[in-house]
């Protein structure tokens, strides 16, 4: 199984990657890059993630990498935490340059934590928990990480998928 993340430019309909990580069980890189916009990157974005425009001034335009991540991802099952976030903004993306996006099948770790934490919403469901308070409900050290950064989030998500029995190589 692979591990991805995305970091983006917002979150709407008009947002797009600008950082895409995937590694696996192992926690070993299998790709990462920064991804240059076609527009910049707001400052509330930044403000979270910390990607300025500067830095992804020289990264690659989306089409360029596209080939690689389908190739990666292609046919492969493939952990998110926020699944249904991160699959349609590499469906948005793929959009702008009218490419298909890849076809793989997506597991969310999200909507499971949150069962396994177990605390109730107003709503009455499982409340779903962000990544980095997952790291704190479960006692997990991620000072040696830098999150909101695709790499750091995809170890984050790794490591919890650890405490949760998924994985075991840690």
């Amino acid at each position: 199984m692979l591990i991805l993340d995305t970091e983006t430019t917002g979150l709407d309909s008009q947002a797009e990657i600008i950082e895409i990580a995937i590694i696996n069980e192992s926690g070993n890189v299998v790709f990462e890059s920064l991804v240059k916009p076609t527009k910049p990157i707001p400052e509330d974005a930044i403000a979270i993630h910390g990607i300025a425009n500067e830095q992804v001034h020289a990264a690659p335009l989306w089409f360029e990498i596209a080939t690689a991540v389908n190739n990666i991802l292609s046919g492969k099952e493939v952990a998110i935490y926020n699944a249904a976030y991160d699959v349609r903004l590499i469906e948005q993306t793929c959009g702008l340059y009218h490419l298909t996006p890849p076809r793989y099948f997506a597991h969310c770790v999200m909507l499971p934590y949150a069962e396994y934490w177990g605390e109730i919403s107003h709503r009455g469901s499982y409340k779903w928990q962000s990544l980095t308070n997952a790291a704190r409900q479960q006692h997990i050290d991620i000072s040696d990480l830098d999150p909101h950064r695709a790499k750091s989030d995809c170890e984050i998500t790794r490591r919890i998928m650890n405490k949760m029995g998924w994985i075991n190589s840690i």
